[in-house]
């Protein structure tokens, strides 16, 4: 049988055509699609502008359901759910994304992300763990390893953070001393609380190894050491924190000078407390001074008075006015007088009862929150 030319030449003009047509169509149809999602999005996106987060919401749905392999529509309306209080909406979301064999392993990190952080804001920290967790090796492994610090901190698992900590600074982080020194001394408290010493001790040790500067080691140590009836180790370790922590020493003045007295070291301790408040004066001090009983009258007045005129503080007035020593006199009184004008300062303004707004002239309508007669017509002293 013979093939005709003429069917083959009429056929393939015909075929074009309709292959034609149809491109035509597809092409029509991708973009009718395409031009309905962007503007899905952009009402989404204007909504949200405008604070209307319901509608937004209803918008950036309608986005994905037009455009359903739009992996940005996702995380939008994840991310709307998660500051909305939604978690399981926002968990939801994360983790059809997740389901996703055709996602790329950049997006499938985000998602991974994306789905921890609505764990743990709804509050489901072993879920937000183990999600956190996932993340190791992947380019949100900094950010994942600071919330599971964080998460750790709020749980109180202390070794936990310590670990987390160690591999943030080994991975070139930013130095989290100070804080590993906190978590070590939580654990000697932890350790104390359930009488045991050499855990304790060991605790305490590890803490001044991660800081050797840090406050709260010295502070315990001392206290611990006090307890123990070991007055010298303890005036030891106090006299350490006074060297290398001098403007924190205030907080043990009071026990260092009783500490002082019980061993017998109370002139000492009067001599070291005198050179020390020529750089840090402070009521604290004045009174662990007072507490050691080696001053005359007339030298403990004069510093009161000396430090009343530095820092008009309402705590150094109280001391001067309970001072039954000597009456109030002539020098005295412009101190006292400074103090108390320092101390009510802050008190004689006005505070919007709307935002909080404080000022010192009253207004009709707040400068703050524009809100109309929200300030009481008294002062802050006088409510």
């Amino acid at each position: 049988m013979d093939f005709d030319l003429q069917w083959l030449l009429i056929g393939l003009p015909v075929a074009f055509a309709l292959g034609w047509l149809g491109s035509r169509f597809d092409l029509r149809q991708w973009k009718r699609d395409s031009r309905d999602a962007p503007r899905a999005y952009f009402k989404g996106l204007n909504l949200l502008l405008n604070e209307q987060q319901d509608k937004a919401i209803d918008a950036f749905i309608e986005a994905v359901q037009n455009d359903p392999d739009t992996t940005d529509l996702h995380f939008a309306l994840g991310n709307l759910f998660r500051r909305r209080g939604e978690f399981e909406r926002a968990v939801r979301v994360h983790q059809h994304l997740l389901q996703r064999a055709d996602l790329a392993a950049t997006e499938r990190h985000r998602a991974q992300h994306a789905l921890a952080q609505d764990f743990l804001k709804a509050g489901l920290f072993d879920r937000a763990e183990e999600a956190f967790r996932a993340l190791d090796g992947t380019a949100y492994q900094a950010e994942a390893q600071l919330a599971l610090l964080m998460l750790y901190e709020r749980s109180r698992d202390w070794a936990r953070a310590i670990e987390v900590a160690d591999r943030i600074e080994a991975a070139g982080g930013a130095s989290l001393a100070p804080r590993v020194a906190h978590y070590w001394c939580e654990l000697a408290q932890a350790a104390d609380d359930r009488g045991d010493a050499e855990a304790a001790d060991q605790a305490l040790r590890r803490a001044r190894q991660a800081a050797p500067g840090a406050i709260r080691p010295l502070v315990m140590s001392g206290r611990r050491l006090a307890r123990r009836g070991q007055a010298v180790e303890a005036l030891a370790a106090w006299d350490e924190l006074r060297r290398c922590q001098p403007a924190a020493f205030a907080l043990v003045a009071a026990e260092y000078a009783d500490t002082a007295i019980a061993c017998g070291r109370g002139q000492a301790a009067h001599v070291a407390l005198l050179d020390l408040i020529k750089h840090e004066p402070g009521i604290d001090l004045l009174r662990a001074l007072a507490r050691l009983q080696v001053d005359d009258a007339a030298a403990a007045r004069q510093r009161l008075l000396d430090l009343l005129r530095l820092q008009p503080t309402l705590s150094a007035a109280l001391d001067l006015l309970d001072d039954a020593r000597a009456p109030l006199d002539a020098q005295a009184l412009p101190a006292l007088r400074q103090a108390l004008a320092a101390a009510a300062k802050p008190l004689q303004r006005y505070r919007c009862a709307a935002c909080g707004f404080e000022a010192q002239h009253w207004f009709w309508q707040c400068p703050g929150c524009l809100n109309w007669d929200s300030y009481p017509p008294r002062r802050i002293e006088e409510q």
